[in-house]
């Protein structure tokens, strides 16, 4: 897992440098104490997810987005200031334009983030977000389970794991959403609160997996333990 952790920080701390790099960097937007409005909200909403902030986006940049922020960047080897710029709003899965801010484009990573995305895409591009987030995180919580592989690669492709490896589905390519779920997942985002195991009970006939603890129903999908 911590392998997991050092490279996707790595592979953000480069996007960030190619970002801050970029020209007209410098007169992008920034985020800072005493901002406020929908993009702040947006902001604090991914924080909250991904478990840095507590209680409810406001829309008001405090001290306690600062410092969720700080500790965002810190994780994710990026300088830790406390402001969302360019670098950290990348790194974040959004984008900063003027005086707006709107869903990054898609934009690959890592190999880590590519192959996780064909997972997802593969798995579950029919539901929702929030679905698509959690089926990445449960390849995520099976990397850091001492029950299986430490490596993305090494939990997806082995055996009998996943459906989209046998049938050759893991070889599509990944659309923007599938994408953008696996960032937040690799980020931190854990709709199923550390579920191992997800099946639809509507399309499986597979007793063994019915056996395991659901516990929670995102979409079509139960997450189990």
């Amino acid at each position: 897992m911590n392998r997991l952790r050092r490279g996707a920080a790595l592979a953000l701390a480069v996007l960030a440098l190619a970002v801050s790099l970029a020209p007209g960097a410098l007169a992008a937007k920034v985020l800072e104490v005493g901002s406020s409005g929908s993009d702040v909200t947006r902001v604090q909403q991914k924080l909250i997810q991904w478990g840095y902030l507590t209680g409810a986006a406001d829309g008001k940049y405090g001290e306690k987005t600062k410092n969720a922020v700080a500790a965002f960047q810190r994780k994710n080897g990026l300088t830790a200031d406390g402001r969302v710029g360019p670098a950290t709003a990348a790194a974040m899965g959004v984008t900063l334009s003027g005086g707006s801010m709107q869903a990054a484009s898609a934009s690959i990573i890592s190999a880590d983030h590519r192959l996780l995305s064909k997972l997802v895409y593969a798995e579950a591009r029919g539901e929702t977000y929030k679905g698509q987030v959690a089926v990445a995180a449960v390849v995520l919580n099976r990397v850091a389970s001492a029950s299986f592989p430490n490596t993305i690669s090494g939990v997806i492709y082995q055996a009998g794991a996943f459906s989209c490896v046998s049938n050759g589905a893991i070889n599509n390519t990944p659309d923007s959403t599938a994408i953008r779920a696996a960032l937040d997942a690799l980020n931190g985002w854990d709709p199923t609160g550390g579920c191992l195991y997800y099946y639809n009970p509507k399309a499986t006939g597979d007793k063994w997996i019915r056996t395991r603890t659901v516990k929670t129903v995102i979409g079509n999908h139960s997450f189990a333990v």
